[in-house]
C-alpha cells in the first residue's frame, strides 16, 4: 500500500468498534497474505469473506489484491442454502467469517464439503473446523509478502429466479502487478472527481459492487473510509459531519429516508465538507433529487451502470437540472445502444432496451452460466442489464424501466417507475412498488404496493387518497387500479425492489413468474 508511509498513524479505517491506522493495516494485511498461503491458496484461488462493514473485510480485499486471489463477498443476509450454493460454485479455499453469521456458515459448510479452511472474525472459541481471525493472523509474520501479484473481486448479484449469478469482468482479473489495480482506482478517482485528502463513507452493504467501489477504490487513494454497517438516516448526517465526510455513495430509498426526517434533524446538518455525492443503483424520482440538491446543493452526481458493466453512463446536479430524469451521458469508454425486440438499433427518443460496449474492450460473464452470459448479450463485447429506455438528441440517456417489470395493459406500455416516482411524492408514502397483475380483459392491470411513513396509519380513506394523488398527476390507464399497505416492502441489498416477491403470488399458475 503505497499511501502507508506517507500516512503511517492516520486512521486509514473507522467502524462501529474503533479505528485502524494505516501501519496497523499494513501489517495485518501482511499477515493476512502470509496466512492465506499457509492455508494453500495459490494465485488464482478464490476465498469468500462473510462480513459486516467492518475493517476485517477491508483487510480481505487488501490481502486479495496483493495475493492475487479472487476475493468473493458474501450477503450476510444469506441463508444457509444460499451460502452453500456460492461455496459450490465459487469454490473458494477459505471462509472469513463475522461470528454473527457462524450458525449458518457451519450449516453452509457441512452442506458444501468445505472449505477447509475456515475463519471466524471476532470470535476466541470459534466452533470445531473454524479457526479464530486473530488466531489465524497472528501465526503469519508482518513483514512485506514477497511475489505479490493482483486480484480482485467477484461479485454474486440478485437475480431475478433461482441462485444469484457470479459476475467475472475486468475487476475480476488476477496475475497482473498490485500497481495496476491501483491505476485502476486512480482512474476512478479522477473519473467522479474525488479528493486525494477526502474521507469516504461507506452506508450501504461492502459486498455490493457499487458500495464496494465506492469505498475500496478511495481507500486505494488514501482515503480514511468510516463504516457504517446498517443505514440510519439520522446517525450518517452526524458522521457527515463529526468525521468531515469529502465522499459518499447513496441509493434513492436512503435519500427518501433523509428527506423525511424531522426537520430540525435536517436543520442541525452542516454538510460544508461534502464535495461528491454519488447515487445510483435504481431509478430516483425527479422531485425526491431535486429536493435532495436543494438540500445539499450541486454536489449530487448519479451514474447507470451495474456489477456487469461498471459506470456505463454519468450525470452532474447541473446537467440533470437541465435534464431531469436523465441518468446522463456515456462515460468517454462507454457506447450506449438502444436496441428494439427486432434486434435492430434504435434512433434519438426511441425506447429499447439498453445495451452498452466498453470501448477498452473488457466485458462480463456469468460464472459457470454461459447460457445466461449469452442471454445477457446481443454480441460479444455488447451486454445489457435488462433495463428499457432512450437517448435524447444530445446523446443523455433516460431509463423508462426494468424489461422485467414493464406492464402490457391492453398493448400500452406502462412503465412502473413513472408511478412510482409520483405515489412516493405523497408525504404518507416511504417507499412504493408498482407492478403488473392478470386482468382477464387488459391482459394486466397496474397494481401498487406502499410503505407508510413511521407513525402513519392505514385506512381506507388513506388508500382513496392515494389514488387521487395519482389521478391528479397520470393518466387515467397509468393510475393503480388497487394500492396495498405493507410493513415493509423487500429491498436488495442494491436498494433494488424485489417486484417478484409482491407479484408472483398474483401469477401463480399463470405461467408467468419472473
Amino acid at each position: 500500500m503505497p499511501t502507508v508511509d506517507r500516512l503511517r498513524e492516520a486512521p486509514a479505517l473507522v467502524d462501529e468498534r474503533g479505528s485502524e491506522t494505516w501501519a496497523e493495516l499494513n501489517e495485518r494485511v501482511n499477515r493476512l497474505v502470509g496466512a492465506l498461503r499457509d492455508a494453500g491458496l495459490a494465485p488464482g484461488d478464490a476465498f469468500a469473506v462473510m462480513c459486516a462493514n467492518q475493517r476485517e473485510f477491508f483487510e480481505a480485499v487488501l490481502a486479495a489484491l496483493h495475493g492475487g486471489w479472487v476475493v468473493v463477498p458474501v450477503n450476510w443476509h444469506w441463508v444457509a442454502d444460499e451460502l452453500a450454493y456460492v461455496l459450490e460454485d465459487a469454490a473458494p479455499k477459505a471462509l472469513l467469517v463475522d461470528q454473527r453469521w457462524v450458525p449458518v456458515a457451519v450449516e453452509a459448510v457441512a452442506r458444501a464439503g468445505g472449505p477447509a479452511t475456515a475463519v471466524v472474525v471476532g470470535s476466541e472459541a470459534p466452533p470445531d473446523g473454524f479457526v479464530s481471525y486473530d488466531a489465524f493472523l497472528g501465526a503469519a509474520g508482518p513483514g512485506e509478502p514477497p511475489g505479490q501479484a493482483g486480484g480482485g473481486p467477484m461479485f454474486y448479484t440478485s437475480g431475478t429466479t433461482g441462485f444469484p449469478k457470479g459476475v467475472r469482468s475486468g475487476l475480476t482479473a488476477t496475475g497482473a502487478p498490485p500497481s495496476t489495480v491501483g491505476a485502476l482506482a486512480a482512474g476512478f478517482r479522477a473519473l467522479l472527481g474525488l479528493p486525494d485528502d477526502g474521507v469516504a463513507l461507506l452506508c450501504g452493504p461492502a459486498y455490493h459492487s457499487a458500495q464496494f467501489v465506492f469505498s475500496v477504490f478511495p481507500l486505494l487513494g488514501g482515503q480514511t473510509v468510516v463504516l457504517q454497517h446498517r443505514f440510519d438516516p439520522a446517525e450518517l448526517l452526524e458522521l457527515v459531519d463529526a468525521h468531515r465526510v469529502t465522499n459518499l455513495h447513496l441509493v434513492p430509498t436512503q435519500f427518501v429516508r433523509l428527506l423525511k426526517l424531522p426537520d430540525e434533524v435536517r436543520e442541525r446538518f452542516d454538510g460544508s465538507s461534502l464535495r461528491v455525492v454519488f447515487h445510483g443503483a435504481a431509478p430516483c424520482p425527479v422531485e425526491v433529487k431535486r429536493r435532495m440538491i436543494r438540500w445539499w446543493g450541486p454536489v449530487i452526481s448519479e451514474y447507470y451502470g451495474g456489477t456487469e458493466g461498471g459506470f456505463i453512463t454519468m450525470i452532474s446536479a447541473e446537467e440533470w437540472l437541465a435534464r431531469p430524469g436523465s441518468v446522463g451521458h456515456p462515460t468517454p469508454v462507454t457506447e450506449v445502444l438502444i436496441v428494439g425486440a427486432d434486434g435492430r438499433r434504435r434512433g434519438p427518443n426511441e425506447t429499447g432496451q439498453i445495451y452498452f460496449r466498453s470501448l477498452l474492450g473488457t466485458d462480463f460473464e456469468y460464472h459457470n452460466a454461459p447460457e445466461k452470459t449469452a442471454a445477457a448479450h446481443l454480441e460479444p463485447g455488447v451486454g445489457t442489464l435488462g433495463d428499457v429506455g432512450y437517448l435524447d438528441d444530445d446523446g443523455y440517456l433516460f431509463m423508462s424501466d426494468r424489461k422485467i417489470d414493464m406492464i402490457i395493459s391492453g398493448g400500452v406500455n406502462i412503465y412502473p417507475a413513472e408511478i412510482e416516482g409520483v405515489l412516493i411524492e405523497h408525504p404518507a408514502v416511504s417507499d412504493a412498488a408498482v407492478f403488473g397483475v392478470p386482468d382477464d380483459e387488459m391482459g394486466e392491470q397496474v397494481r401498487a404496493a406502499v410503505q407508510l411513513v413511521e407513525g402513519t396509519e392505514a385506512s381506507d380513506a388513506l388508500v382513496a387518497g392515494l389514488v387521487a394523488h395519482c389521478r391528479s398527476h397520470l393518466a387515467g390507464y397509468k393510475v393503480p387500479r388497487s394500492i396495498d399497505v405493507h410493513r415493509q416492502l423487500p429491498r436488495n441489498a442494491a436498494g433494488k425492489l424485489t417486484k417478484r416477491v409482491l407479484r408472483d403470488p398474483f401469477w401463480e399458475g399463470l405461467g408467468r413468474s419472473i
